[in-house]
């Protein structure tokens, strides 16, 4: 299993965050297999074009709501840290149980 599961759309409040806004969250450390994603979809030319991960935030996008973590953004980088064996990868959280929706 890569995911903790695979879902379609955010359940959470939108947090109407900037790519700027972003930013300035930390990266840390999240598990591959406690992300439940937002996305069912993938296009295999992105996941595996030499440049994909080239344009856009280096570290993926997840949010944390009810306890649980949504990549929101960064499908395509968790897939390859999958492919490459990892089990961690390094993404920006943005905490909606600690801070409420935005």
């Amino acid at each position: 299993m890569i995911f903790k599961a695979v879902g379609e759309g955010r359940p959470y409040p939108e947090h109407r965050l900037s790519s700027r806004d972003w930013a300035s969250v930390p990266p840390r450390q999240v598990r591959l297999d406690q992300l439940i994603t937002t996305k069912a979809g993938l296009d295999l030319n992105s996941l595996l074009a030499e440049d994909s991960t080239f344009y856009g935030d280096l570290f993926p996008h997840v949010v944390q709501w009810r306890g649980q973590l949504y990549l929101e953004d960064g499908l395509h980088r968790a897939l390859r840290a999958a492919l490459h064996q990892r089990l961690v990868l390094h993404a920006r959280v943005l905490d909606l149980d600690e801070n409420g929706s935005r």
